[in-house]
């Protein structure tokens, strides 16, 4: 009766992922994030460098309206973005799609560099204020504030997705299993239910710490641990692709060659085939690594201390080049040039420690299972801000400690749930919430353009 229930789950899970990840949230995405790229002229790519100017506070003013710091915003931005997405999300992608996923992922990566600077721009650019009347950004703000009050139902229909797109179960499903696979399992000790629970209580106690003291103390924790873990993630990748050197020239040119081939596709196909199914596979991968279009990100910028809407995009623009075209790309290459994805039936974070595993002998895995554990916790800090900013828009500000407390609890169903169905429901539950920051983004991107040609004549 039990696996009858849990079966039905799954399939429901699955449908809906695939439902809402269909011609039209793919086309609005992607389509959107072209867009975006053609109509600014490839403005936040020509600006690069004042991006890190602005990043590397430069331009900080203290009187300037906003909580954190340019850098603080960012941070805890990438503190979401840079997370199991980055490991496990990765090792799903090859799996299914084999090398030519890659490809499409660094396409999602500079489309959404694009979307991000419009997005996040949009955050400064029409902050509202909450039922307490401190200043806030984000997508159901600059809904509100930037289209007017007969679009508050997509602001809603945002929020009301937030609630559960902001819960951390599939970082807590995946480092869950990491902790199973690389420090229990192989050191003969028994693991189960009472195993994954145990887990799940160290990671509430861990995260309630910080989670319960606000947005600044947030912040502060992922200021500090977010360049740390890229740092550290760079230097183990690099000692594996130095161990696999000669390997390293093939599979470069096979993530382009592949992309277009398909020839290592497992899948189902889609649009019309199997390459049309490794694009999705790819894109929907990509997105939901640097999250570019989804809306949250601009949740985190849209608190920045600043006046100037345009920095805060270009600040913003810089997350999906960190998580994607760098840090999903040292995952991917891991995984690729020690052969494991094609000598493994593991899927997942199990993956990426076989990658590990192989060019490091012993410890390897422990090596991940720190960046790991990294990740997770950063990421748990970032989402459970999201969540309390959708609970404060929609049942008011002096209510949204309520949402802290149902998340932590959700830490403990990410650590004993299926990893098909979290996947799954947080796909799907990401592209409805993606529907109404595409649509008003795109709507209100003439007001970023005109924004970005009076600070751009006047600052620069």
């Amino acid at each position: 009766m039990l696996d009858r229930i849990v079966q039905a789950i799954e399939s429901f899970a699955s449908s809906y992922s695939s439902f809402m990840w269909g011609y039209p949230l793919l086309f609005l995405l992607v389509g959107g994030g072209f867009f975006f790229m053609l109509y600014s002229k490839f403005l936040p790519f020509r600006h690069f460098g004042h991006a890190i100017n602005v990043l590397r506070g430069k331009y900080d003013n203290p009187a300037d309206p906003g909580e954190i710091s340019h850098f603080e915003a960012l941070s805890t931005a990438l503190a979401a973005t840079v997370g199991m997405g980055n490991i496990a999300g990765v090792a799903v992608a090859i799996t299914i799609g084999g090398p030519g996923a890659v490809f499409w992922m660094w396409v999602s990566g500079l489309i959404g560099m694009t979307t991000k600077f419009f997005t996040c721009t949009l955050a400064i650019l029409y902050r509202g204020k909450d039922s307490k009347g401190e200043t806030q950004g984000g997508p159901m703000y600059f809904i509100v504030e930037g289209l007017g009050k007969p679009w508050k139902p997509l602001a809603i229909l945002f929020s009301a997705a937030g609630l559960i797109g902001a819960l951390p179960a599939f970082n807590v499903n995946q480092l869950t299993q990491a902790v199973r696979d690389i420090l229990l399992t192989p050191n003969d000790i028994s693991v189960g239910f009472t195993t994954d629970l145990l887990t799940g209580l160290i990671l509430v106690v861990l995260a309630g710490v910080v989670i319960l003291g606000g947005l600044k103390r947030i912040s502060k924790a992922a200021s500090k641990m977010v360049p740390f873990m890229v740092v550290f993630y760079f230097i183990a990748v690099a000692i594996i692709l130095a161990v696999n050197f000669k390997a390293l020239p093939e599979y470069l040119a096979l993530i382009f060659t592949d992309a277009f081939a398909a020839a290592n596709y497992k899948g189902d196909p889609m649009l019309g085939g199997v390459l049309g199914a490794l694009i999705i596979t790819g894109i929907k991968r990509g997105a939901f690594s640097n999250e570019a279009g989804i809306g949250t990100a601009p949740m985190a910028h849209g608190a920045a201390r600043t006046a100037e809407p345009i920095r805060e995009g270009l600040v913003a623009m810089l997350g999906p080049f960190i998580d994607t075209i760098v840090v999903c790309t040292l995952t991917a290459l891991a995984i690729l040039v020690t052969d494991v994805w094609k000598l493994s039936e593991s899927n997942g974070v199990t993956l990426t420690a076989q990658a590990f595993n192989d060019a490091m002998p012993g410890f390897g895995p422990y090596v991940l299972l720190l960046c790991i554990a990294v990740f997770s916790i950063s990421s748990l800090l970032s989402y459970s801000y999201y969540g309390t900013k959708c609970m404060s828009f929609l049942f008011g500000a002096e209510n949204k400690h309520i949402y802290n407390y149902f998340y932590l609890l959700s830490i403990l169903a990410g650590a004993t749930l299926s990893l098909d169905i979290i996947l799954n429901i947080i796909d799907g539950t990401f592209a409805v919430m993606a529907i109404p920051t595409m649509i008003a983004s795109l709507l209100l991107a003439p007001k970023v353009m005109a924004a970005s040609k009076k600070y751009f004549s006047g600052k620069i």
